[in-house]
């Protein structure tokens, strides 16, 4: 984060260098949420037929999944600090997409020690990029700029344009073809996004700079924290747990519920069987649908002088991820219901939509909030320490996968909802005080 971004060419009223942001971000997350939509199913898929995967057991495949997840994520933080001590922004991506590429193709090998080796490169690579690249979104924009909220939820228009595409490519072609095929597509999606940031850095001058080179701000880097800095690294902090519980319930998209729409769902829509892993591009569907929609419902919101501040959009965000859980209780119910043991499909369709108004409502938010609040000298880390917090709640989603699979969905989906109602609840009744704790930097209109 930049108080100072240098000034920037625009198009459509934004700084130029946030299409390419934009675009190599969606290759990035085509990338890898390609390989998401299809790890559960190769794990489990059995070493006979046409299409062999591993043979693991259900339970030991969300064990696996809840740790890369985790893993994948908290190595933002060491992103982010590489990035603000040594390499800078713009370096970190670079490097973090080689290492991803790598990974990617090193997956598309029929080994398993090659398998292992392709997860490592893969966290590694993502921890380098991801907090780096939406440090960089922030970084475009002045302190103060009413555009910077706009800029970012055009930023994950692009993040879910890149994993709306990829379950419908990747996810069937491994699904129905080939995995080490699939996998390999994945690495081809994530070569465009590194010549897209490669070839696009002209648009990013004066971003994404190592700190104590840049002449803006390099005075910054001694600085001590003031109070007023001091208390809003504590709003940042409080956040956080607020994105554990978040995250545990949204990435079971991935594992539980990828699992529940293959053996426990009647996927027959209109006369077509609907493949598993179509289901993983829901959630970039309703995004790129309902994003600006919903950010102009905040602004009349906002404008109305009614609350429209980060926490309370958070919490709002956590009640309804509470109620698309509720909906998956009902489709549990009405499988044990049902003559053929299945349940309707329209629940899944139900969920994901919820999860999408909730992730509209607490993520693209908690991004513009942390390069508002986070001091400069700390902005990498500080996003690579909200992207590890998402680690964690990817590895909760895990461990909450693997319960389910002795306890049965119903409990784990029960668990989950209670879970994002009492910590919605909580926001709810702590919206002034962490208000007053940002001194006035949160000015959030999504």
């Amino acid at each position: 984060m930049q108080d100072s971004a240098i000034p920037q060419k625009t198009l459509l009223g934004h700084p130029r260098g946030l299409f390419i942001l934009f675009f190599t971000e969606m290759w990035e997350r085509f990338s890898f949420y390609g390989m998401r939509a299809i790890l559960v199913l190769y794990l489990t898929a059995e070493t006979t037929g046409d299409n062999p995967g591993l043979d693991w057991t259900n339970k030991e495949a969300l064990a696996l999944y809840g740790w890369y997840g985790m893993f994948v994520y908290f190595m933002g933080i060491f992103g982010g600090l590489v990035a603000d001590k040594w390499l800078g922004q713009k370096k970190s991506v670079i490097i973090g997409g080689a290492l991803i590429i790598l990974g990617q193709f090193a997956l598309s090998v029929d080994s398993l020690s090659m398998f292992y080796t392709g997860l490592i490169l893969l966290v590694c690579g993502v921890g380098l990029l991801k907090p780096n690249i939406s440090t960089m979104v922030g970084g475009l924009y002045k302190k103060g700029d009413g555009r910077r909220d706009a800029g970012f939820t055009i930023f994950y228009i692009g993040i879910n344009i890149g994993a709306l595409a990829a379950p419908a490519t990747i996810g069937v072609i491994g699904e129905f073809y080939d995995w080490q095929l699939a996998f390999s597509l994945a690495g081809f999606g994530m070569i465009l996004g590194q010549l897209v940031f490669v070839f696009g850095r002209k648009y990013l001058s004066g971003v994404g700079e190592l700190l104590k080179k840049s002449q803006t701000d390099g005075h910054l880097a001694k600085k001590p924290l003031s109070k007023e800095e001091k208390d809003r690294v504590v709003v940042l902090l409080l956040s956080f747990l607020v994105v554990i519980v978040f995250w545990a319930a949204y990435e079971q998209a991935g594992g539980l519920m990828n699992l529940f729409a293959r053996d426990s769902v009647d996927r027959n829509f209109f006369g077509w069987e609907v493949p598993t892993t179509i289901f993983q591009s829901l959630h970039a569907f309703y995004v790129v649908i309902l994003g600006a929609p919903m950010a102009w419902l905040w602004m009349r919101w906002s404008k109305r002088g009614k609350e429209s501040s980060a926490v309370f959009k958070m919490a709002v965000g956590m009640i309804i991820m509470a109620i698309s859980f509720v909906a998956l209780m009902a489709a549990v119910w009405e499988m044990s219901l049902s003559a053929i043991g299945k349940s309707s499909i329209h629940w899944l369709f139900l969920s994901y939509l919820l999860h999408v108004v909730a992730e509209l409502s607490i993520s693209p938010v908690a991004l513009s909030f942390i390069t508002k609040l986070a001091p400069v000298k700390y902005a990498s880390l500080m996003m690579g320490a909200y992207f590890a917090i998402t680690g964690l709640g990817n590895k909760a989603a895990g461990l909450l996968g693997e319960y389910a699979q002795d306890a049965g969905e119903m409990t784990a989906f029960a668990i989950i909802a209670a879970m994002c109602l009492m910590v919605g609840l909580l926001l709810f009744t702590l919206v002034r005080k962490l208000k007053q704790l940002a001194h006035g930097a949160e000015e959030v209109e999504a």
